[in-house]
């Protein structure tokens, strides 16, 4: 769905390139129906919650923070079609939502589902961000989340996810308050190489030579209060 060239752009017109991210991701890498609701809810604060959550931060020509929160039922049944459409069977497969492999895979969708953002967002609205890596986090009990920046008026939304079982997840976004005016046209027809990013962003579990990267996790998660 392409945005309206024609009218200033706002924080719902960002949330929509996520959502229809997210949906294309992952209807490609599953084979199955992915939709969201065409309702969203405007929300004071940002949460990880019960039974995955997943988040991404992103600065550069805005800042922002992405979550998404599974399910334990829409957990399994993404990770399992995502494993069997690549061939594996399902009886190899892990069926408890805090195995590593499916924190794993969920962790690479968002990463692929992020990179697909920052492509169409640099083509239909000409502006570029950068991610963090994706943390996955298996929990009980509601945690809340936020920026570490400084955002003078930040804006929070929440979108409702149906899998094709009809399992829920929920994606939250918060980013500052910005507008986009269009002053001259632009080509924005752009496609989008989706073999390119689901390549580019597939998650490399961290192995014993990345120790400076696990510090760096640390610190991320320190500043975040996790």
């Amino acid at each position: 769905m392409q945005l309206d060239q024609n009218k200033n752009k706002g924080t719902e017109d960002v949330l929509l390139v996520l959502c229809n991210s997210i949906a294309k991701i992952m209807q490609v890498t599953t084979q199955s129906d992915i939709s969201f609701s065409p309702m969203i809810q405007k929300i004071t604060q940002t949460c990880l919650k019960p039974d995955i959550g997943c988040f991404v931060l992103f600065e550069g020509g805005f800042s922002g923070l992405v979550i998404i929160n599974f399910s334990k039922e829409a957990a399994i049944e993404i990770y399992q079609k995502y494993m069997m459409n690549m061939g594996m069977p399902k009886e190899e497969l892990a069926n408890i939502h805090t195995s590593d492999d499916v924190g794993d895979i969920l962790a690479e969708l968002t990463n692929q589902i992020v990179g697909d953002f920052q492509v169409t967002l640099e083509n239909q609205l000409q502006v570029s961000v950068n991610q963090s890596q994706p943390k996955m986090l298996a929990i009980n009990n509601e945690l809340i989340i936020s920026i570490n920046t400084r955002i003078d008026e930040p804006e929070s939304r929440k979108v409702a996810f149906q899998t094709s079982n009809r399992n829920r997840f929920y994606l939250e976004m918060s980013m500052e308050k910005t507008e986009f005016i269009q002053m001259l046209p632009f080509d924005n027809e752009k496609p989008n190489d989706l073999d390119t990013i689901l390549e580019n962003n597939r998650h490399t579990p961290p192995t014993t030579e990345s120790k400076s990267d696990d510090v760096a996790d640390d610190d991320f998660l320190n500043e975040l209060g996790i």
